[in-house]
């Protein structure tokens, strides 16, 4: 029998922002593919008045079409109000008011049976107030910040734990995050840790040369990707550059630190080895990791970092920062090298310890395959598995008796 499930998360991808929170859709994608869940989306987006592109992600916010179908996935995106001042108190309720109906109206369709949440605050608390609402069980997915920073907001932590003590079931990406849930206070018995894992055919070895002459790479290659905000820490792997002669760095992604960025290329006397690509298509960033020599990732914070596994598939080995979920993942040394310190020194350092003893690329790849979905996609098959029954128990005995 088929489970229906209703994903609710403001992280997930549409036409207007392909790459944002393309991490769900992908695990949704693998947990549909086994045929035995049916998930309709529902993606919570922050109304703004226009879609003109100087507002940078606003503009593409306020472009995001109303309805769409993904992969053969039904997705909405209905509007709800930010209240710019309020908005970290207030998202959690605006959040459940701008979907309320629209839910309900899914709901009645389609007949639900659990509701899928990712990202613990503020979709998750949203997901708990909706299962409030309509009688559904809810199964939360924290992912890294959600739980490793927001609870810091006194806030937002009672709102988190109010949602997990509601919850029927939560899941992790890493063990770190379910350790740090155990330290807020979670009941960790209802805490599942199943990992991301990667698609082995997107992203697997391509031609280096080739990619390579395509991509316009000289010389020993770094790939930075993610957001460019500060925690990802794009600015000290550029303040790292000096260090590493004849070396050159592409950075993947958009976000309001670019300038910054450029300007620390500048003044670190490396602006002609720095090459900034926006934002790129899956493929194209496959491209990319096979043309690099290392993906370095310098964050503060990760849950379950998907660059990390992405790059490795593709052969490319890692430098990264010694934090949270990155540690599980970065376990051998064909897999790359964690840093000693998260500093402009300690990136170099690291960098230099991984082409001192550099890695056979098919190593790397080999020990991506590991990291397959079938795990995750059995996991998530028991949770939801029990979910669906809990609902389907409490839905008759709030039947009436018949004489």
């Amino acid at each position: 029998m088929t489970i229906h499930i209703l994903t609710f998360s403001s992280l997930y991808p549409s036409a207007s922002r392909p790459t944002h929170g393309v991490f769900v859709e992908h695990r949704l994608r693998k947990l549909v593919a086994s045929g035995e869940v049916h998930s309709t989306v529902v993606c919570p987006v922050p109304w703004f008045f226009s879609s003109n592109a100087r507002f940078g992600d606003y503009g593409r916010m306020a472009a995001t079409p109303r309805k769409d179908v993904r992969h053969g996935i039904a997705v909405s995106y209905p509007r709800y109000p930010q209240l710019p001042k309020f908005g970290m108190n207030a998202a959690p309720y605006g959040m459940f008011l701008g979907v309320r109906r629209l839910v309900r109206t899914l709901h009645a369709e389609i007949g639900f049976q659990a509701i899928d949440a990712h990202y613990f605050y503020p979709d998750g608390v949203a997901a708990v107030m909706l299962g409030d609402a309509l009688g559904l069980p809810v199964v939360i997915t924290a992912r890294g910040s959600d739980i490793n920073l927001i609870p810091k907001f006194g806030a937002a932590r009672k709102k988190i734990l109010w949602a997990a003590a509601k919850a029927f079931h939560m899941v992790t990406v890493c063990q770190a995050l379910k350790d740090e849930m155990d330290a807020l206070g979670v009941d960790t018995s209802r805490v599942t840790v199943l990992r991301n894992g990667v698609d082995l055919d997107l992203f697997r070895p391509r031609d280096r040369e080739a990619a390579r002459a395509k991509h316009d790479c000289e010389g020993r290659t770094l790939v930075s990707v993610g957001h460019l905000i500060p925690r990802k820490g794009h600015d000290l792997i550029i303040k790292a550059l000096p260090r590493l002669t004849a070396t050159n760095l592409l950075i993947v992604g958009s976000g309001p630190e670019r300038s910054a960025l450029q300007q620390i290329g500048v003044s670190s006397g490396v602006a002609e080895r720095v090459r900034f690509l926006g934002e790129v298509s899956q493929e194209t960033l496959a491209e990319l990791y096979s043309a690099a020599d290392a993906l370095v990732l310098a964050s503060s914070r990760e849950g379950w970092a998907n660059v990390l596994l992405e790059s490795m598939a593709c052969g490319t080995p890692v430098v990264a920062s010694n934090v949270w979920g990155t540690p599980e993942v970065v376990r051998v040394p064909e897999a790359g090298v964690l840093m000693q310190e998260r500093t402009p020194d300690g990136v170099a350092a690291a960098c230099e310890r991984l082409f001192d003893n550099y890695p056979d690329r098919a190593h790397t790849r080999r020990y991506a395959e590991q990291f397959s979905w079938d795990n995750t996609t059995k996991g998530q098959l028991e949770v939801f598995g029990g979910a669906a029954a809990s609902a389907a128990t409490n839905q008759r005995r709030r039947m009436p008796e018949t004489t």
